[in-house]
């Protein structure tokens, strides 16, 4: 997924703050992806009051709706994409020869590291002939600084484990959960799990105190300790919690199903600047990734995707101001997210 925004924000990520457990709200933002008549995302990280939870620092969802996803070559450098769907096809083609379809229940993980560029395109059709339904949620992660100049990777993870409940399945798709482990290759003490709740379905998951979470609804209405959530907002939880109560909440005809992501990770330790598809440690790494980029169609550093006959998608300007940081919150900050 690439960030399409005409003057995209900047985003400084300082390392992180004590252990506080929160509960807070953090609304979407309405982003185009791809021009004026294309598929709308929404966008819950990064926020100006929490840019990051453990190295995730990007969160876009899209979908559930017929569109025809079209993201063509673009770049970026110092993180890995995670493409998770829930419904509907998606071809992924990269500068290391990739060339892959990612269905429900598998992973795509891209490693960008020194540099990589990657397209997007939605697969398939209805039975007349319909756009295609899409339903799935991109995150980035954020590479340490002694892995963030590593040569680019891909890999797609089909087998993935399962956590049954009471009424509650769980699937890791990255870290660890209740001695369910992901194979996805990743570079920091990190969580993502897709959680489905049946109707009266209730379980207490395990969460690591030391880690940072949050969970963001996609179906339905769920119960999430202790707040009713609907599909939109990121609820933020902070660090400091051994569990998290989820369950299925009440409608007007009993309870209902509901789909959530669980996300978690240790709290990041490096200062980074993001701008655009890149993520670096100052101004200078960032306006040098842009100019690569623009730079004889960016070949040189980043590759070229093979079937877009020299299509990509050209990098917006840099702000006429040097970067300017966005800080996490800090412990007092964080004791208000009540």
């Amino acid at each position: 997924m690439t960030n399409l925004e005409a003057r995209p924000g900047t985003t400084e990520c300082r390392s992180a703050t004590e252990p506080v457990p929160v509960s807070r709200l953090l609304e979407p933002r309405e982003v185009p992806l791809g021009g004026l008549r294309a598929m709308r995302v929404r966008r819950t990280l990064p926020q100006r009051g929490l840019p990051m939870v453990g190295a995730w620092c990007f969160l876009d969802e899209f979908g559930p709706e017929r569109v025809d996803m079209r993201v063509l070559p673009h770049p970026h450098t110092g993180l890995q994409t995670v493409t998770w769907p829930f419904a509907g096809e998606i071809r992924h083609r990269d500068s290391v020869d990739s060339d892959v379809v990612v269905r429900p229940g598998q992973l795509d993980l891209m490693t960008a590291g020194r540099g990589v560029a990657h397209s997007e395109l939605s697969l398939g059709t209805g039975p007349g002939g319909e756009t295609p339904f899409l339903h799935a949620v991109q995150l980035w992660t954020a590479l340490p600084a002694a892995v963030a100049g590593t040569e680019p990777r891909f890999e797609q993870c089909v087998d993935l484990p399962v956590v049954a409940g009471d009424g509650v399945d769980v699937t890791v798709f990255v870290g660890e959960l209740d001695g369910a482990a992901s194979p996805a290759r990743v570079h920091s003490p990190l969580l993502g799990a897709e959680v489905r709740v049946a109707p009266g379905g209730r379980a207490q998951l395990p969460l690591r105190p030391g880690f940072e979470h949050a969970v963001l609804v996609v179906e339905g209405v769920a119960e999430v300790a202790g707040r009713t959530l609907g599909p939109g907002p990121l609820l933020y939880l902070g660090s400091g919690r051994d569990h998290v109560d989820v369950g299925a909440a009440g409608g007007g005809d009993g309870e209902t199903s509901a789909r959530l992501v669980l996300l978690g990770g240790e709290p990041f330790e490096d200062d980074l600047v993001m701008w655009w598809n890149f993520v670096g440690r100052s101004h200078a790494d960032i306006a040098q990734a842009r100019a690569d980029w623009e730079r004889d169609g960016g070949a040189e550093r980043f590759g070229t995707v093979p079937g877009h006959d020299g299509e990509r998608v050209p990098a917006p300007e840099l702000p006429n101001i040097r970067l300017a940081p966005r800080n996490r919150p800090g412990p007092d900050e964080l004791e208000h997210m009540l």
